[in-house]
C-alpha cells in the first residue's frame, strides 16, 4: 500500500510501460491499448458469519490483456487490497507470461478481507460465493486463477469444486495451484523459488561469480525464500543470513537452511535461531554478501537504503521489492539485478504445466516438471540477456522490451475487432 501520497501500483506499472514504449518506439495505437485493462469486474460477496450476522465483502477480477491467450493470474485475500493494486498486478502478469513465452494473458483477482480473522467455514463460504459471482469469466479456456497472497491450495480446491458444481461436471483445469490429488502438479509449490535459483545460476555464470562459497542473504524465509535458500545451499553457496517478519539471523560462517526450516516450523520464526546473531530486516539488507535475494514483500529496497546494499547480484524473488528510485541508484553503483517478472516466473510456468496436464488428463513426474521448468527459465534468461546486450539497457528494461514486443506482435497479428 505504501505511504500517503505514494503512487498506486497501477500508476507505477503504466509509467513503466510508458518509459519502455518510448524506448522501443512502440506503435502509439498499441501503446494506448496496453495502458488500459480489457475488463474489470467488481462483485459484492455476502457471507453468513459464524455468529449469525451477515457481512458483505468486496471482490474483483481484472483482465489486463488477452491477446496471447486465456487470462492467468492469482487471487489475493488482503485487508488492504485496492482495485488499483489488482489492475497493476494484472498488467504485471501480462508481461510475466510473455517474457517466459507461455500462451496466457494477464489477470488478477482478490477480495478485501483478512483471512486470518475468518474461521474455516467463513473462508470457505466467502471463496465459494466469490467464485460463483465470477462464473461468467472463469473457465479453463477463459480465465484460470491461482493462489497468491492470503490464499493457498485449499482455497483453489474450493474454487475448482464450486465451478465444477455450477457446470455439472469436474473441471480440474479451471484453477492451478491445487492439491496434487485433485489435479494439481508436482513441483508447483517449489516452482517460484526454483526459478529464482536457476536465475542465480545463469547470472552468476555470466558475471563470473563462483557459486561455491558465494555468500547469500535471503530476506523473507517463507514459501519462496526458504526454497531458494535450500537450492542455493545444495549448489555450494553459503547462506549467511535469512529473515522473516520478526527479524533475521546472521552467521558469516553460513547457516543450514534444513535446520532453519525445522526451527521455523516449531517456533514460527527464524529470528530466535541460536546459531547466529539477531539482525533487523533493515540491517540484513546492508550485510556484506555476493548475492541478495529479496523474497519478502514489495518496496523493501528504497532510495533510503539502496546505498547500503553490499551485494554484487540481486535476484528479485518477491514482486516489486525494489522501488524505481532505488533501481536507478543500484544500477549506477554497478549492482546487477535480475527482475521479478523473469526470476519468480516459475510459479506461472508450472501453473501452465498444471493446466496442460489437467486438459490432457496425463500427469508428469516431479523430475519432468523441474526439467521443463529449467528449460523455459534458461531460455527466457538467455533471450532477455541478448536484448540487454543488443539494446545496451539493464535486465529489467530488457525483460519489459521482450514482453511488450511479444504482446504487441500478438495484437498486431489479430487486429482490432470489428
Amino acid at each position: 500500500m505504501g505511504e500517503p501520497g505514494q503512487k498506486s501500483l497501477w500508476v507505477m506499472t503504466q509509467q513503466q510501460l510508458d518509459n519502455v514504449a518510448e524506448l522501443m518506439h512502440l506503435d502509439p495505437r498499441i501503446h494506448a491499448i496496453l495502458r488500459h485493462c480489457k475488463r474489470v469486474m467488481e462483485v459484492s460477496i455476502p457471507v453468513k458469519m459464524d455468529d449469525g450476522s451477515l457481512k458483505v465483502f468486496t471482490g474483483w477480477r481484472v483482465h489486463h490483456n488477452l491477446a496471447r491467450g486465456p487470462a492467468k493470474g492469482g487471487v489475493r485475500y488482503s485487508p488492504t487490497l485496492t482495485l488499483e493494486e489488482v489492475k497493476g498486478l494484472a498488467m504485471l502478469m501480462t508481461w510475466k507470461c510473455a517474457v517466459v513465452d507461455i500462451p496466457y494473458g494477464g489477470a488478477k483477482g482478490g477480495v478485501v478481507c483478512n483471512p486470518s480473522e475468518l474461521s474455516d467455514g467463513e473462508l470457505e463460504r466467502l471463496t465459494r460465493r466469490y467464485t460463483t459471482e465470477l462464473i461468467l469469466l472463469l473457465g479453463p479456456e477463459k480465465d484460470i486463477p491461482a493462489p497468491d497472497l492470503g490464499t493457498d491450495e485449499r482455497i483453489m480446491a474450493w474454487m475448482m469444486d464450486t465451478y465444477s458444481m455450477n457446470v455439472g461436471y469436474s473441471v480440474p483445469g479451471v484453477v492451478t495451484g491445487k492439491p496434487v490429488n485433485i489435479g494439481g502438479s508436482r513441483g508447483r509449490r517449489e516452482a517460484p523459488g526454483r526459478s529464482v535459483a536457476i536465475c542465480v545460476e545463469e547470472a552468476a555464470a555470466r558475471l563470473g561469480i563462483r557459486l561455491e562459497d558465494a555468500r547469500v542473504v535471503v530476506q523473507g524465509f517463507g514459501k519462496v525464500g526458504s526454497v531458494v535458500a535450500l537450492l542455493l545451499h545444495s549448489l555450494g553457496c553459503k547462506i549467511v543470513a535469512v529473515s522473516d517478519v520478526k527479524g533475521g539471523i546472521y552467521n558469516p560462517q553460513g547457516l543450514n537452511p534444513v535446520k532453519l526450516m525445522s526451527h521455523k516450523r516449531q517456533t514460527k520464526t527464524v529470528s530466535d535461531y541460536k546459531e547466529g546473531d539477531y539482525v533487523t530486516n533493515e540491517e540484513l539488507l546492508g550485510l556484506p554478501c555476493d548475492i541478495l535475494i529479496p523474497a519478502a514483500i514489495e518496496g523493501m529496497i528504497t532510495e533510503k537504503n539502496a546505498d547500503k546494499i553490499r551485494a554484487r547480484l540481486i535476484v528479485e524473488a518477491a514482486n516489486g521489492p525494489i522501488t524505481p528510485e532505488a533501481d536507478t541508484i543500484l544500477r549506477d553503483r554497478g549492482i546487477f539485478i535480475v527482475p521479478d517478472i523473469l526470476a519468480n516466473a516459475g510459479g506461472v510456468v508450472v501453473s501452465y504445466f498444471e493446466w496442460v496436464q489437467d486438459i490432457q488428463q496425463f500427469f508428469w513426474t516431479e523430475q519432468e516438471v523441474n526439467e521443463r521448468l529449467r528449460q523455459v527459465i534458461k531460455r527466457a534468461f538467455g533471450e532477455v540477456w541478448e536484448v540487454m546486450r543488443e539494446r545496451g539497457v539493464d535486465m529489467r528494461t530488457a525483460a519489459y522490451i521482450l514482453a511488450i514486443s511479444r504482446v504487441a506482435e500478438a495484437i498486431k497479428m489479430r487486429g482490432i475487432y470489428p
